[in-house]
């Protein structure tokens, strides 16, 4: 059983909401049951109709919904109860508080599911700086070796694109013949930044090709 009160979790964070809307009159500090998933949880109609659009709000006051009860007269909610206990202490403080090892997912699926409009916000907000922080990764160079002959890289190198640089020429001796003249080899390395997508893969991979 969950008595009413702040809790503190070690390893956890949070962010705050303000809530525009004081509880609706009428809604007195009675103490309400709620067994979510075989777990009971104790709480008042005042935290519970914090969310005046809320499922929990519509339950305690009996708006159009019809709850079995259990041998204690606690209302049934067949839900997890582990994401059950941060909805709760964020209807209680206006805070959400999560241990390290939740998954945001978790009690993004309950807040959408209990209607607590300023909870389903505060996740999604959340979840989308994540997002955003895991494509700032720095990126990765990739290098390719292009083989040329002489004759062939002033062209090679004018008609680089899509973001190669030059970054190196090696000298690699004679290797052709053409009647009286040797044509020279070179080994011309050039460089890229790719940047990790979404999925975490390149758009780009590494190799060698040979211009001819």
């Amino acid at each position: 059983m969950r008595m009413e009160g702040r809790e503190e979790m070690q390893g956890a964070v949070g962010l705050r909401c303000t809530w525009d809307i004081p509880p609706p009159a009428g809604t007195q500090a009675k103490w309400v049951r709620l067994n979510v998933g075989g777990t009971v949880f104790l709480t008042t109609r005042q935290t519970l109709c914090r969310e005046q659009k809320s499922f929990l709000c519509r339950l305690c006051q009996g708006e159009e919904l019809q709850s079995d009860r259990d041998e204690t007269g606690a209302y049934l909610i067949d839900r997890d109860p582990t994401y059950f206990g941060p909805i709760l202490n964020f209807l209680r403080h206006g805070k959400l508080v999560l241990d390290k090892d939740m998954a945001e997912e978790g009690i993004l699926e309950e807040a959408e599911f209990y209607n607590i409009g300023p909870l389903i916000r505060i996740i999604k907000d959340r979840m989308e700086e994540k997002d955003y922080t895991v494509t700032q990764v720095p990126p990765k160079h990739v290098y390719r070796v292009l083989q040329c002959q002489e004759e062939e890289l002033t062209q090679m190198v004018s008609t680089m694109s899509d973001g190669w640089r030059f970054e190196q020429l090696v000298n690699i001796g004679s290797s052709y013949n053409y009647g009286n003249e040797d044509q020279t080899e070179f080994l011309c390395v050039v460089s890229k930044e790719l940047y990790n997508s979404p999925n975490g893969l390149n758009s780009e991979p590494s190799h060698k090709a040979k211009v001819r």
